[in-house]
This record gives C-alpha cells, structure tokens and sequence, in this order.
C-alpha cells in the first residue's frame, strides 16, 4: 500500500556511539524522503563522532573509528540536514525514544535552530508492538516475509522500516494512512521532551515523568523545591529536556 502523504516523509536510522542520548554521537545517518507523489530521495552519510567509538558499538554497527576519520563531524552536515528535513515528518523504527532524541541533541550542539516539534513523528516500531511484540528482523519477516541481511546497517535498517510500514497498512484495516493519525498511534504518550522526561498531564500541563516528584507539574516542584531545577541543569540530562526546564522556568518568574 502506498502512503497518502500531505507532507514528505522522511524514514530515518542513526548508527552511534552507544545508547546515552545525553552524552553519544552519531557515527552514521541515512534517509529515504518519500514525496507525496512517490518519489525517492535517499543518503547513506558517514559521520565523525569526534570521540572514540566503543568495541560495544562497533560489534553492533561493524563502523570503527578507522572507517569515520576522514568523515564530516555533525556539525559540517548539520545545515544541510536541517534543509533537507525542513517541512518533513519523520518515520523510524524506535525513533521516538532514541534517533529523534539523539538528533535533537546534536542540532542543539551545532546551534542549529531545528525545532523538530513542529515535525509529526511515526514510530513503526510502536505500531509493530502494539500489533504484535517483535524486533526489526522479526518484523521484516513477519510483514514483508524477507530476511534482514543487513541488519544494524542504517541504509538496511531504514528502508527495511519503510517496507514494513507499507505493509502494516496492506495488513491492519484499523490503521489510518494518514501521517498524522500514524503519529498519534505511535506515540506512547504526549511527550514535553523527546525523551519523555517531563509529560503533558490530562490537563496539558507539564510534569514530570521520573523520579521523586513523578506525575507532579514542573512549575509546583519548582516552587516547593528550587534546587531540583539546578540539579537537572547540573547533571547528565539531554541538553533538549534542560531547554524545556529553562524555558518553563522563566515563564513562571514572569507569572
């Protein structure tokens, strides 16, 4: 099934240096842009993390620090990237906890004015195990019945979660082709920052989603507790979710 489109789509998978959104680099990116009328567009771009490569990663994604040392660091493809996205929506497999978290992180940093939460965002791999509990392997199986070779590859890992978004809609009657609808089913829940630290309550108001004060409104714990602000500014929170902290901040002292 082909998807109806209002906007382009981009299907997006990062190799890194590890997990920590916060503190790991992009090692790798690829995209596939589907237009809406059904034509391609799609990048495999090796990138300098600038910092060592861990074995650990290097035995997921087979790329070494021999193979990026001649590569752009983030920052010499950021503007490019950031063009190439613009008035996009974005599909990956995982993306809403780990790639868009991590690629905001990285946009921060080369100070690229890229406000992703204008972007609608469908995760394939919420739909999938909504649907049915599996892997990307298993889902490439289990929906376009092919094996991934290639997995950890982000060229194969990218277009194997277009197939299977495709075929999710050929498969499931209940599942809207429509982007917007897509994003909303796949997210967990109404996320202030990508990586969900802080939530929307019933209300829209933001509270946080961690720790102590889980389920309370940011602003009251502010006010109770000022300190707890200086201690997620001061410790290893991705640079996304301190903006969103400072930004909530001030707009209380100006209450």
């Amino acid at each position: 099934m082909e998807l109806k489109l209002r906007n382009p789509l981009i299907f997006f998978d990062l190799e890194t240096t590890g997990i920590n959104i916060s503190s790991d680099r992009i090692v790798e990116i690829s995209y596939l842009k589907i237009y809406p009328n059904g034509d391609e567009e799609s990048k495999t771009t090796k990138i300098n993390p600038t910092i060592p490569i861990p074995e650990k990663a290097t035995q997921v994604h087979g790329i070494t620090d021999e193979d990026v040392k001649d590569a752009p660091p983030f920052s010499d493809v950021a503007r490019t990237l950031a063009k190439t996205m613009e008035g996009c929506d974005l599909a990956g497999y995982n993306s809403n906890k780990f790639d868009i978290p991590l690629l905001a992180e990285e946009f921060i940093r080369t100070g690229i004015d890229m406000d992703l939460k204008k972007r609608k965002f469908v995760d394939v791999q919420v739909i999938f195990h909504k649907k049915e509990q599996r892997t990307l392997s298993a889902a490439y199986k289990f929906y376009c019945n092919k094996e991934l070779d290639e997995a950890h590859s982000a060229e194969a890992d990218t277009r194997a979660t277009y197939e299977i978004l495709k075929a999710q809609l050929e498969m499931y009657d209940d599942l809207p082709n429509d982007i917007d609808k897509l994003s909303a089913y796949s997210s967990h829940n109404k996320n202030v920052d990508f990586a969900g630290r802080i939530v929307y309550n019933e209300k829209g108001e933001e509270t946080f989603n961690f720790g102590k004060y889980k389920g309370q409104k940011v602003e009251d714990v502010f006010k109770k507790d000022p300190a707890y602000y200086g201690w997620m500014i001061n410790n290893d929170f991705p640079l996304y979710t301190k903006n969103v902290l400072t930004s909530i901040k001030l707009r209380g002292a100006f209450k």
